[in-house]
């Protein structure tokens, strides 16, 4: 298996439930929802998607051809001084983004990032059925798209999506439900929209996307 990788690279989760967590990112490229040119994206399922996955020339990006070595050059991200200090509160933290990671990941990486001693994290658009032995699944569903992984410990949808809307996920199998406004020329409305509704249905969370308010990756 030969891994393609747009970036990888340490900072902090910015969004849901991990949100201020330490974490090496692993993004992906390419996906089944839009092909990441923009002249594709008024036909894309995911016409709002706001990251950069085509190619493997981005920070820490390239192919890898096992998954040992990309494991390897992804614990590279961690700090050195917290190397060897894993316990629950400490344990290294990789989270498989994209574009659509389950278009790639596999077992044998994520047993691989296992034996690196790190925690999986996953954040897909729930098209394909997650593998077996991750650590925190976050699902978040796009537009008409079919919804295959319906089961996880973290649902954060794009808010709002016409063809998506909470109502049709709130009964579904996950841990947590997030609301995270979407990032558009209507942000402001789109943030007050999901503030009102989280506080109208508090099974729903709002989740910012804090990296971008700090100005960090």
């Amino acid at each position: 298996m030969t891994y393609s990788i747009k970036e990888a690279f340490y900072s902090l989760q910015g969004e849901g439930a991990q949100a201020g967590r330490p974490t090496v990112f692993c993004r992906f490229a390419g996906c089944n929802l839009w092909s990441g040119l923009e002249r594709d994206r008024a036909s894309a399922q995911c016409d709002f998607c706001d990251t950069d996955f085509v190619g493997v020339d981005g920070l820490g990006g390239g192919k890898f051809v096992d998954a040992i070595k990309l494991a390897s050059h992804l614990s590279s991200f961690w700090p050195i001084e917290a190397k060897g200090m894993a316990s629950n509160q400490l344990r290294p933290y990789v989270v498989f983004t994209g574009g659509e990671p389950l278009l790639q990941l596999d077992e044998s990486l994520i047993n691989a990032m296992h034996n690196s001693g790190f925690e999986v994290g996953v954040e897909t658009n729930g098209t394909i059925a997650a593998p077996k032995g991750i650590d925190w699944l976050c699902v978040s569903p796009k537009g008409c798209a079919d919804l295959v992984q319906q089961q996880g410990d973290e649902l954060k949808l794009v808010y709002p999506q016409p063809d998506a809307m909470p109502q049709q996920f709130a009964k579904l199998d996950f841990k947590r439900f997030y609301l995270q406004p979407m990032e558009s020329d209507h942000t402001e409305s789109n943030t007050q929209a999901a503030l009102d509704y989280c506080l109208a249905h508090p099974q729903w969370h709002l989740s910012l996307q804090t990296h971008k308010l700090l100005g960090i990756r």
